[in-house]
């Protein structure tokens, strides 16, 4: 049986991208944390600092 596909807001992905990045936090550590799999935060993560190169953190 497959699985339903979960929704996060673009709010819940930019709190999560932001623990990583403005708090130095591991991407492994926040997404135990906030319940998703390591493998999709790196994703937000890594279209973040490719949508953001070049500027100063938030």
């Amino acid at each position: 049986m497959a699985q339903k596909r979960r929704k996060f807001s673009p709010e819940f992905r930019d709190e999560a991208v932001k623990m990583v990045v403005v708090e130095s936090r591991p991407i492994a550590e926040v997404a135990r944390e906030i319940q998703v799999n390591e493998g999709t935060l790196g994703t937000w993560v890594s279209r973040y600092r490719q949508e953001h190169a070049g500027e100063s953190l938030p």
